[in-house]
């Protein structure tokens, strides 16, 4: 991943195709991009505070309607890679390019778990 962890995970957040989803499948997703404790929290409570979500009850309601282009913000590379969600390796990583920085690589069953398109 490249670019600031919280601009990408707002980004990430923004781009959820699911009318909620728990804070656990949030944080799942938000895991992509960071696993570091105070930069996960930082990235839910910008996205509340920016109205990108809103959270309550455990649960985390996406507002925007701006999905991820799979043809045109999904590249695929490639290379050696290892998979940023389940840790798989991979020949063909595929990454999501968001205006902050590309986020990935995924296997091609994980990006679609991570934008919620599965």
């Amino acid at each position: 991943m490249d670019g600031d962890p919280v601009e990408v995970g707002l980004e990430l957040l923004r781009a959820l195709e699911h009318e909620e989803l728990s804070v656990a499948d949030a944080v799942d997703r938000i895991e992509t991009v960071t696993t570091h404790p105070s930069t996960t929290r930082e990235i839910l409570d910008t996205a509340e505070k920016r109205g990108i979500i809103e959270r309550e009850d455990g649960i985390v309601r996406p507002q925007g309607r701006t999905y991820v282009s799979f043809e045109s913000q999904v590249v695929q590379k490639e290379g050696d890679f290892e998979c940023r969600r389940c840790g798989a390796g991979l020949s063909t990583g595929h990454f999501i390019r968001f205006d902050s920085g590309d986020l990935g690589p995924f296997g091609s069953s994980c990006i679609r778990k991570v934008t919620g398109r599965d």
